[in-house]
This record gives structure tokens, sequence and C-alpha cells, in this order.
């Protein structure tokens, strides 16, 4: 019988990919790591440049509730402090978020949560079943916060007026009666030190990986695959393309240590074309350059071959991703893991603990 070179081909060099490798080869299997780009990291990837990591697409903040995955990730890499409070830039004036106290100063005048509660119950819609998108958000804070913080933004990114998007998009717009400038609420949050790439790095130290390798079936000798590619693509579209939104980034670099004086700013008015602007150093407040780098973000249309990054999770799509599901299930040996295999938009803890999960199972 023609014995397998490899235990497991993980197709992808991602955080899935990483972590899954990661804890086959502390179990004594032998893997195979490829990836049809030039380098580890997935879309965490960073790159050093004029002393600078740049998020090459786009940000990348590790936040989570779960100690276990805190404790996990920190085996691998020292994690700054950095906590992401993000601005908002509408027609000449900012604004901070998410929308807290601050938020409410800034537009209304108002210092204390009990006026704010009031204004916006005065605000607020009442829809009691919002169709769409639109009416979702006026339902649940009023006109003036969703013009100014959501309808441009959102039309933006996904191409479509918010009245042609489903509710569930925006089923939970977060909001707080604090002065809290924090976007999110969990309790460990930080970005690695030296990067990410550095981090999938560690994760990958001993493992056996090949860069600008597509992944074609039956290539390479192995007794399973862990796929993390796009499902469709696993099987040649037979059911169709599923949708995604893709983005595009330009690059610029100043002659000075501090731009735009935060990390991320949302433009959320419809004039302007771009969605965001990063300026990288604020990820680290240790950064020694004297220089900046700032990428402007757009979202674009995705065609087959583009980057996908947020999958279009409409009836349409979910339907036919559930198909894709159901002949994933007949392919014995194959696991379909990461964003892209599920066909879902994931926070990287939840693709770590996805990760270790499947791992627990298939190596027990």
């Amino acid at each position: 019988m023609h014995k397998s070179a490899y235990d497991y081909l993980i197709v992808g060099a991602g955080i899935y990919g990483a972590v899954f490798a990661r804890e086959a080869a502390d179990k004594g299997k032998k893997c195979l790591v490829i990836d049809k780009r030039p380098y580890i990291g997935g879309n965490a990837y960073t790159y050093l440049t004029e002393g600078i990591h740049v998020h090459k697409y786009g940000p990348h903040i590790f936040h989570t509730s779960e100690p276990n995955i805190w404790e996990y990730v920190n085996k691998y890499a020292e994690w700054n402090a950095f906590v992401n409070s993000p601005l908002a830039y509408y027609k000449g004036k900012i604004y901070n978020m998410p929308i807290n106290m601050n938020t409410f100063n800034e537009l209304w005048n108002i210092t204390v949560p009990s006026a704010a509660k009031a204004k916006i119950e005065k605000e607020r819609l009442k829809i009691t079943c919002p169709q769409n998108l639109e009416e979702q958000a006026l339902s649940l804070v009023g006109r003036e916060i969703y013009e100014i913080f959501i309808k441009g933004y959102t039309e933006k990114q996904w191409d479509r007026k918010c009245a042609d998007l489903p509710a569930f998009i925006i089923k939970r717009l977060p909001f707080r009666y604090t002065f809290d400038n924090n976007y999110y609420n969990d309790r460990f949050q930080g970005i690695p030190v030296n990067g990410y790439t550095a981090f999938i790095k560690n994760l990958l130290d001993g493992i056996e990986i090949r860069l600008n390798t597509p992944f074609i079936h039956n290539d390479i000798s192995t007794k399973k695959i862990v796929y993390t590619g796009c499902i469709d693509e696993f099987f040649n579209y037979r059911l169709g393309a599923l949708e995604y939104r893709s983005l595009r980034f330009t690059d610029e670099i100043f002659e000075s240590e501090n731009v735009q004086g935060n990390a991320v700013i949302n433009y959320t008015s419809a004039d302007e074309l771009f969605t965001r602007r990063i300026e990288h150093r604020h990820f680290d407040r240790n950064c020694k350059s004297l220089k900046s780098i700032i990428s402007t973000e757009y979202s674009v249309q995705w065609k087959i071959g583009d980057e996908p990054y947020y999958p279009v999770n409409d009836d349409k799509n979910n339907g036919m991703y559930s198909a894709y599901a159901h002949l994933a299930k007949l392919e014995d040996n194959v696991i379909f893991g990461g964003r892209l295999g599920t066909y879902a938009y994931l926070d990287m803890d939840k693709v770590i603990a996805a990760a270790l999960q499947m791992a627990k199972i298939e190596l027990s």
C-alpha cells in the first residue's frame, strides 16, 4: 500500500491553518502548509517598513473574552495594550466611536446618561418589524445618528442602498451610555508587538511550509487535507460562486510622526469615496519611526480572482453555502475551516477557538 507523505496538508497559512498545524505537529503528525501567496499570515499579514508594522489587508485588532484563548496566543507572541478607539469623520466634524456618551455630548451637548436615553427614545422611529437595514437603524437610533454614522458608510461598504440591505446586518448597533471609547467590550485586547507575521511564524516553527503554491487536487500525497480557502473554489464553483465584497488600499508615506492622530478614522459621508484611513504607527505606542504610513481603504466589487473580504450573507448566498456545506460533508478526508471555508466573517479569537476544537476532535 502506498504510504502518504504527510498526515495533514494544510491549505492556507492564515490563523486557522497555522493553529491546526501547530496542534497536529505537537501531536507528532507530519504536516505541510501551503499558501498561494508569497508570505504567511493570511489577511492578518503584516510587514515592516520605515520602522512601522503595516497591516496589509486592513487593521487587525485581536480581542477576546476567553482566558484560554488569550493564554494560548500569549504562548506565541508578546501583545501590546492597544485599545481600538476609532473615530468617525462626517462633513468636517470628528465624532467618537462606538457611539457613547462622548458622542452624545458632541452631537447634542448632553452630559448625563438619562438625558441621552431620553433623546434616543425621542429620536428613534417606532417600527415594529423592520424590513431592511434602514428601518432597523431608524428604529434603534433615529434619523440623525443614522445619517451621520450609518447610511453613507454602509452604502459605500456594500454598494447598495440601506433600504435594499437586510435588517440583520445591523441587528444590534453597538452604543453605550458611558464615556468609554473602547470599541470592544472584550476583556483582553491587543496587537502582537512584532506584528502578526511573527506571531504566525512562531505558530509554524518547525513545520514545513511551501509558499507561492496554489492548491491542486491530489497534487500532494497526504492522509487528510485541512482546507481554509473558499469552499466554492474547492468544488470548482459547480453550484455557482458565493458573493463577497472586496477592498482596495492605497498607501502613502509621510515625512511626519503623526498625520491624523488616531489609528483608524471612518469616513461616514457618501461625499468621500473611501471608507477608512488607517495610520499604522498608532497601533504601536512604542513606534520610534520618524515617518508615518497611511492606508486609505475603498470598498469595491468582488469577482473571482479578487481578494474576498466580507461574505454577502443574504438568503441567496446562505442557501448556496448550505449546499456546498452538504458537499463538504461527503469529503471524508477534507476538513473545511476558517472564514473562507465556512463562508463567515469571524473574529480572530473565534477562528482560533474553532481550529483548536477541530484539532481536539481530530487528534484525540
